[in-house]
């Protein structure tokens, strides 16, 4: 019993050490601010899923930062229209430059979604990506996957609770940051393995 106990502590330990070093590393990605500017980009594309992401992303498209805006993953029952009502400043922008993506149900739906919406509109080099900063690297690894050659931007959408420093101390911040950094591993594993096998 002593042995497997030992075999356990020496075979456990590294991994432990070793998700604890990479969950470092997933939060150091995570930026606790949106940045101050952001370059122009041809296209803009928001993930839906989070608080404030597709506001902060109508607010960013109507100061001129892109020249089409993809809102991916909306639920069917919402239109343009209800998005137009919401934001009402922006409502002759959203009439004419904002498309919705409707079959996405994942980001990895988003990220195709993307690819086929920039093929669809001849968006061929840059796009500025606008979703929760918890959720940024794997949005980001998702949409490379699918969209190599892009200058992909991020602009992540920061809430209150995460812009605090002490978050940890939040069991709610801990929960998402924690279940964010897990699927972000198996889309890293699940991406490895297709460009192996491509």
């Amino acid at each position: 019993m002593k042995r497997w106990a030992n075999l356990s502590l020496i075979v456990g330990a590294p991994i432990l050490g070793g998700l604890a070093i990479s969950f470092q590393l997933f939060l150091a990605q995570i930026q606790q601010q949106p940045p101050a500017q952001v370059e122009h980009a041809q296209g803009m594309v928001v993930l839906t899923g989070g608080a404030d992401r597709v506001a902060d992303a109508i607010e960013l498209f109507s100061r001129g930062y892109a020249d089409r805006l993809l809102i991916t993953g909306v639920n069917q029952a919402i239109t343009k229209s209800e998005i137009a009502r919401l934001n009402p400043r922006s409502r002759d922008l959203i009439e004419c430059c904002v498309d919705l993506g409707y079959e996405a149900i994942n980001t990895i739906g988003n990220a195709r979604e993307a690819r086929d919406w920039v093929e669809q509109n001849a968006i061929s080099q840059s796009l500025i990506v606008v979703t929760s900063n918890y959720h940024m690297p794997r949005a980001m690894a998702e949409l490379r996957h699918e969209l190599p050659q892009y200058d992909l931007r991020a602009y992540p959408v920061v809430t209150l609770r995460m812009r605090d420093a002490s978050w940890w101390r939040s069991l709610h911040a801990v929960r998402v940051l924690g279940t964010e950094y897990l699927k972000y591993l198996v889309a890293l594993a699940r991406l490895t393995i297709l460009d192996w096998s491509a």
